[in-house]
């Protein structure tokens, strides 16, 4: 059985998410400890609970440690189902979170995914926006088939997202992003709760960014969406995007309840930017998130922006289920992937 320690390099939940996802697609048991030591309030909380209990359904799993606030779980998979899994989540978790772990064992099957509650943006993760629009194109230039359905938003505190994807059996082929290309669009959403609406806080967000990006990239292409949707409780947040001859770099902000809708759009303006003048062609959010599925293709590259901790983190998790190796250069921030 494979062992690992929760508290390794950042210690958060992606050691869990990737190891329960992985440990689906390869069918090898493992034990971890120290689940999520690094963060204030260490164990699963429920975001972290519903994606092992969503995955475990998913391949029948049999687990040991699967309840809120436990340090240590033991997961032993068995085979990957076809069909359908619903996924309930209690609180204003991250609905994006939890896919994170399905998607990986879901290359393997035909799947339709429904998840209830929680939230689409939120704290230190990737908005639903951000992966429908950054994540998955890339993921599909590998062959990984995935369709967004209906999204409902959630935000935080009471989430009540409604989120549903469709996963097809993926043949994946290695990929290399190196050189990112002209960019040839700039692209947006600014979303808020319908009960926003009057006070225009998607305009205003969208319009914040706007200026910021037009300044930056001149006369290119910007196609900026204001959008009010139904939500349970107030909420806002906006995604940009960088169409570029080879890849796509993405960014993100969250409103807050103090937070101007001016200065939510500046965010993710700056964040856009910053990204894109790193001259990388994966931005920093989804080179972690691509590792698994790169090792999965046996081998790939990436140039992002910066080596952060869950780069390192998801690539000490990914060898001790796969046959490869991951060579980080830490001052070119390159991730290159090959078979051990």
């Amino acid at each position: 059985m494979i062992q690992l320690d929760g508290s390794h390099d950042e210690g958060g939940g992606q050691i869990l998410r990737t190891a329960v996802g992985l440990s689906a697609y390869t069918g090898k048991p493992f034990k971890i400890f120290n689940i999520r030591a690094r963060r204030k309030n260490p164990g699963l909380q429920a975001q972290h609970l519903e994606a092992v209990n969503a995955v475990a359904r998913l391949c029948n799993a049999e687990v040991k440690g699967n309840a809120l606030h436990s340090k240590e779980l033991e997961f032993v998979p068995h085979e990957v189902n076809t069909g359908r899994i619903n996924v309930k989540i209690p609180t204003a978790g991250s609905v994006g979170l939890v896919l994170q772990a399905l998607m990986i064992p879901a290359s393997l099957t035909t799947l339709k995914i429904k998840i209830e509650g929680g939230a689409t943006y939120g704290k230190w993760a990737p908005p639903m926006d951000y992966l429908a629009n950054v994540l998955f194109p890339l993921l599909g230039r590998m062959g990984y088939n995935i369709e967004v359905g209906k999204i409902k938003d959630g935000f935080y505190p009471k989430g009540g997202a409604l989120v549903e994807v469709s996963v097809k059996r993926s043949s994946l082929k290695p990929i290399e992003l190196i050189e990112r290309g002209e960019p040839l669009t700039i692209n947006g959403i600014s979303v808020a709760s319908s009960n926003l609406e009057k006070a225009r806080v998607a305009e205003r967000q969208a319009m914040s960014a706007s200026k910021i990006l037009f300044n930056e990239f001149g006369d290119l292409p910007l196609d900026l969406k204001a959008l009010y949707r139904e939500a349970i409780c107030p909420g806002t947040g906006i995604t940009l995007w960088a169409e570029c001859e080879n890849s796509i770099i993405g960014a993100d902000s969250l409103g807050e309840l103090g937070k101007k809708s001016e200065q939510v759009g500046k965010e993710a303006a700056i964040k856009l930017i910053k990204e894109f003048s790193s001259g990388a062609a994966v931005d920093s959010h989804a080179a972690d998130q691509l590792l698994p599925y790169i090792a999965i293709a046996d081998s790939g590259k990436l140039k992002t922006t910066k080596i952060t901790g869950h780069i390192r983190t998801n690539a000490f998790v990914i060898e001790k289920f796969l046959d490869v190796k991951f060579r980080i250069a830490e001052q070119e921030a390159l991730v290159e992937c090959f078979r051990a």
